[in-house]
């Protein structure tokens, strides 16, 4: 009897085990001297880690032309985070390929050596946030996490968490977290014509938005600083691929060359971003390298 119950009780914890190995996991801190950029990701089992980043672009704020009014306000509300004083989550939106994501990771590369982390999470992941705060809270460490090219549709669960993060709930309010977000549209929630039937007029001549729009423009409205990025036009664009030219090691006399091709290249993809000058300045110093 004693060992029928014995060989019961062993059967038992060996299926315990086998099911703590599939249940979600608390989420554990890393190994901080590993990266200064970290990637949120769900396992299949449903359990989070912070992955380390082992490979970042080496662009710096210098490299970044035509944005300098965006740059001074980001790189200035950085400052003030790593410093210890008081600054604000970002929102940055508009154009694509006019700088957003680089001008992030550009800060990320100038105040690491101060001790600025960085940990990207996935709109779809945004529902973790009070977990990854909760893990970085009482470091020593300014964390920014990012959130590249974020919007929302109806009723995903990401866009309910980051408003409370963002509204500074319990979970999430600690000193050296700040919520950095880019994206195309500034109310990061799509917006149709019959909303506006929802706006009220008040005797005087005012106009209030009804329920619907204060939803949708709740969110953006709590970020503290907005930045926002415009199309280049030609002279701005044929500056930044001047710009990239250079730092991949062009001559000034195939800088001055390269200048109708830019222009063709532009033309054919239909956009005068920084993106696209890049990928010009790239495609313009293989072939030359090649023909050496």
């Amino acid at each position: 009897m004693t060992e029928n119950f014995s060989r019961l009780i062993e059967r038992a914890e060996r299926l315990m085990e086998r099911i703590e190995t599939v249940l979600p996991q608390p989420l554990g801190a890393p190994d901080w001297a590993q990266a200064m950029a970290w990637r949120y990701r769900k396992r299949a089992s449903g359990h989070g880690v912070l992955e380390p980043v082992r490979h970042i672009g080496a662009i710096a704020l210098a490299d970044l032309k035509e944005i300098d009014a965006q740059k001074d306000k980001i790189e200035r509300n950085t400052r003030q985070f790593v410093e210890g004083r008081p600054a604000n989550n970002v929102l940055l939106t508009g154009a694509r390929g006019t700088g957003k994501s680089s001008l992030i990771k550009a800060c990320l590369n100038a105040y690491a050596p101060r001790g600025l982390r960085l940990i990207e999470v996935d709109k779809a992941d945004l529902t973790d946030l009070p977990d990854i705060v909760d893990v970085v809270a009482g470091r020593p460490e300014k964390f920014i996490v990012y959130c590249d090219d974020l919007s929302f549709e109806e009723g995903e669960p990401g866009y309910k968490a980051l408003k409370s993060i963002l509204d500074g709930s319990v979970a999430a309010s600690t000193p050296n977290v700040l919520v950095y977000a880019t994206s195309n549209r500034r109310h990061l929630l799509p917006e149709y014509m019959k909303e506006n039937l929802s706006y009220t007029h008040t005797d005087d001549g005012e106009v209030h938005p009804g329920e619907v729009i204060e939803e949708k423009i709740s969110l953006s409205e709590r970020f503290g600083l907005w930045v926002s990025f415009y199309p280049f036009s030609q002279d701005e664009y044929l500056a930044i691929t001047r710009q990239w030219l250079s730092a991949l090691g062009a001559t000034p006399a195939q800088t001055e060359s390269a200048r109708a091709e830019a222009l063709v290249w532009a033309l054919e993809r239909g956009s005068r971003s920084g993106r696209v000058a890049y990928q010009f300045a790239r495609d313009f110093m293989g072939r030359a390298s090649g023909e050496a």
